[in-house]
């Protein structure tokens, strides 16, 4: 069993059942799984099983379904995220080998100017092909047999070499196999997409480099259509005609998506009634915001939490327990929600001990979720997986009843005169300001307290606040030493191409003059 073979298997289920479809177009899963095959055997004639191959583009089917026939032909899918940068790209295309790189016409100039440093990229593969020196993604795909690629893929074989953000320094390769990508899979239809079928439709905003592709093979596993927005920037009204147009039912958004789609206050414009699925994660989900969005679109929320090494399903809130009318349901959704199935999850202190209950420790993870390794990186590898168990460097604890709240990364933590601030709850607190739109603490030099609390903050349009305004808005709620010394007010956060904020680059230049970084 491997990923692509969910495509042929809603193939035969659902044979005239649209797989890409859009205002204008539909093609049906017994035809994209021909065309799978063709792109697939069209690798293989120039290539082999094992290669990686690279996808650089704007989000569109022919992405995706060069993803799916990397995966059929027995290579590893390559995605980098279009809103990298071309540095980014060279160490990714490097690093991984990628033979066959995938791009559409918007990325042409970008891997123009990083070819000459790259070593590797034997073949250019451009969708709407417009250079004469490239390969054309229609004609390249048409030189295919529509037959199954001859290839023995092992449930252990490379499927997805997944390039993390990099915010703490180059990015990793995480090596996810058939396996784990089947293992998210099955959790997804098990739990948070039960109710996901045929008819269903899905949204693709987030890029397809990020969580959405993997939400997306739920999707395939249950025969669901699958659409792309209209335009390459997202813009929130565009989007509440696409769900009105088409009846989209499920999408994957990153947090700071979601927050876009309120600010836009377009959707009492539209008819978003075939909305039922709606997966968030990728990034801490404040509640306030969370709240406003299930009053705004309904109770069709539910949150995941994984990353690149045990993608997407270590643990999920489903939307039924996304309630504000029940006080202890309401409480949990500060939460990252339970173990899915077949996941442990345990807190362990810095001597990898398990931590007690409601006692904040590191997050690790033992599934078949979770990759073997990272991509020649053994190091990393040693360091992320010990005995088993994968160390997230995520800092959360574990209630009584198994939610998992997860606090902050590790480097994150905020140590202010020994005691341990934890800059999340901090920020939920201050968004719960009328005038906050976005916010970010951090710890800054203290020459008494070691580190002392700032908030970086982002305002609403058209509202004002004061530093002083705010940090007793903050002591008000919480223990006077968490709350915020000092407010700086931004236009704008920092976010890496995933939509996580920058918080190493918002701490360099108070730390820059220091000796130390904590």
């Amino acid at each position: 069993m491997h990923i692509a073979h969910l495509v042929h298997r809603s193939a035969q289920r659902f044979p005239d059942r649209p797989l890409w479809l859009s205002p204008t177009q539909a093609i049906s899963y017994r035809d994209g799984a021909i065309r799978l095959n063709k792109l697939a055997n069209a690798f293989l004639s120039l290539g082999k099983q094992g290669d990686r191959v690279a996808i650089l583009s704007s989000n569109r089917f022919e992405a995706y379904e060069a993803y799916l026939a990397a995966m059929n032909a027995g290579m590893a899918a390559v995605p980098l995220n279009p809103k990298s940068h071309a540095s980014d790209h060279l160490f990714a295309l490097s690093d991984s080998g990628a033979h066959f790189v995938v791009f559409s016409p918007e990325y042409a100039e970008t891997l123009a100017s990083i070819r000459p440093e790259l070593h590797g990229g034997e073949y250019w593969i451009e969708i709407d092909g417009g250079f004469d020196s490239e390969l054309s993604y229609e004609n390249f795909l048409s030189r295919g047999s529509a037959e199954l690629p001859q290839v023995q893929i092992e449930p252990d074989s490379l499927a997805w070499l997944f390039y993390t953000s990099g915010t703490t320094g180059k990015s990793k390769g995480a090596m996810e196999t058939h396996r784990n990508l089947l293992t998210m899979v099955q959790q997804f239809r098990q739990t948070l997409l039960a109710d996901t079928n045929e008819f269903d439709v899905m949204l693709h905003l987030a890029p397809i480099a990020h969580g959405t592709a993997s939400v997306g093979l739920a999707h395939l596993a249950a025969g669901a259509a699958q659409t792309f927005p209209l335009t390459p920037s997202f813009d929130a009204e565009k989007v509440f005609e696409l769900i009105q147009e088409l009846k989209v039912s499920g999408s994957f958004l990153a947090p700071t998506m979601v927050q876009m789609l309120l600010q836009s206050k377009a959707a009492d414009r539209y008819d978003l009634s075939s909305l039922k699925n709606i997966i968030y994660g990728g990034g801490p989900m404040y509640v306030e915001v969370l709240k406003k969005a299930v009053q705004t679109f309904g109770p069709v929320f539910s949150q995941i939490y994984g990353q690149g090494e045990a993608p997407m399903t270590c643990t999920g809130l489903h939307k039924s327990e996304h309630r504000l009318d029940d006080p202890v349901a309401y409480s949990r959704l500060g939460s990252a929600g339970r173990e899915m199935p077949g996941v442990m999850v345990r807190i362990v202190d810095a001597d990898g001990n398990p931590a007690p209950t409601g006692t904040p420790g590191e997050v690790t993870v033992r599934s078949d979720l979770v990759m073997p390794s990272y991509w020649n990186r053994p190091n990393a590898t040693a360091e992320a997986l010990k005995n088993g168990w994968l160390h997230t460097g995520d800092v959360g604890y574990l209630d009584e009843f198994g939610y998992l709240f997860i606090t902050d990364r590790i480097k994150d933590m905020i140590i202010s005169g020994g005691a341990n601030i934890y800059p999340r709850e901090v920020e939920e607190v201050l968004l719960q300001h009328p005038a906050v739109a976005e916010v970010c603490v951090i710890g800054v030099p203290d020459e008494q307290w070691g580190e002392s609390v700032k908030a970086v903050v982002v305002l609403q349009e058209d509202q004002s606040a004061s530093s002083e305004e705010l940090i007793n808005f903050a002591r008000e709620r919480i223990a006077s030493y968490k709350k915020p010394k000092s407010v700086d007010f931004v236009a704008s956060l920092p976010k890496s191409a995933f939509g996580k904020v920058l918080k190493r680059e918002l701490r360099q230049p108070y730390w820059a003059a220091e000796t130390r970084a904590v």
